[in-house]
């Protein structure tokens, strides 16, 4: 809205422009003792020249209404997708919340859409399946031995969809479906037969997780940084061709086949592996010193 005291300024710029107007043309047609034909010309003159100023004025208003229109259309429509998106967002989580496995997994895909259209609100989906997935979790036996095991088997299925849909949305070569700049907190989890390969993430902390079955890392890519503190890897250690911007495994127990390649450089410094009847390489100058009976620590050679 225009204030008074702006229309008031400009009627007052539109009179002096008529008044100018008037008196410059006078003096420039007017040579001698005016005539009337004379000042008729210059009367038209100078009302062409406040009409043309008044509907620069007019155009200018209309423009700036047009302008405050526009930008609270925008503000509107930006607050309805955000009620929007927030409220598919607690529909979701409510459906992480079930009991039924079916249900949470349409939750999972429902926020995978979400992260999918809404760049913006990615890394909280990310932090919430992460939150899901550190909830407590006891896997299933590798045989069904009973009716009982079937509700740790939908879950296992359902955790193993959350593990694949982050893997999927954190590999550069996936174009537009992939999720950059994305950080994950899977401290404390059990990850059962994670596949993170070719992914690349900001940061990861697995401090205190549990891996179950083969972990594969292989050509993943933390770009500043990742955090493997006291985590414990039951089943092959699969990190070939891994970039660690830094790394910690103080405390990491590998108690399976364990494979860094000849291209991964990592910092294993309070790491323990257990040296019966398995497969390892670690990176260039780690070896192993005996620390108990089927045990080993790993210590840098230099």
């Amino acid at each position: 809205m225009l204030s008074t005291r702006a229309i008031t300024l400009w009627a007052i710029g539109l009179a002096v422009v008529a008044a100018g107007s008037t008196a410059v043309l006078l003096i420039a047609l007017g040579s001698g003792e005016p005539r009337d034909g004379v000042r008729l010309d210059v009367v038209r003159t100078a009302s062409g020249i406040v009409l043309g100023t008044g509907g620069g004025a007019a155009l200018l208003l209309t423009a700036r209404r047009q302008r405050s229109t526009e930008l609270d259309l925008r503000q509107k429509d930006h607050d309805a997708t955000e009620r929007r998106v927030t409220e598919m967002y607690g529909k979701a989580a409510d459906q992480l919340g079930s009991d039924k496995a079916p249900v949470r997994l349409a939750g999972l895909y429902a926020l995978e859409r979400l992260a999918q259209h809404h760049p913006a609100h990615r890394q909280t989906i990310v932090n919430l399946v992460c939150a899901y997935l550190r909830m407590p979790f006891t896997p299933p036996p590798e045989v069904r031995v009973g009716p009982r095991d079937a509700h740790r088997f939908e879950e296992l299925e359902v955790r193993r969809t959350a593990t694949g849909l982050l893997a999927e949305h954190l590999r550069p070569d996936r174009a537009e479906a992939f999720w950059a700049d994305i950080a994950l907190d899977l401290s404390n989890a059990t990850l059962v037969k994670l596949v993170l390969t070719r992914a690349q993430v900001r940061t990861a902390s697995f401090v205190g997780t549990t891996f179950t079955g083969p972990a594969t890392f292989r050509g993943t890519t933390f770009t500043r940084g990742a955090d493997f503190r006291e985590a414990r890897f039951r089943g092959l250690a699969d990190f070939r061709r891994v970039g660690f911007g830094e790394s910690a495994f103080r405390g990491a127990v590998f108690e399976g086949e364990t494979d860094f390649g000849v291209h991964t450089d990592a910092t294993l410094t309070g790491a323990r592996t257990r040296t019966r009847d398995v497969r390892r390489k670690w990176p260039d100058g780690w070896v192993e010193r005996a620390d108990g009976p089927d045990w080993a620590a790993l210590v840098h050679g230099s």
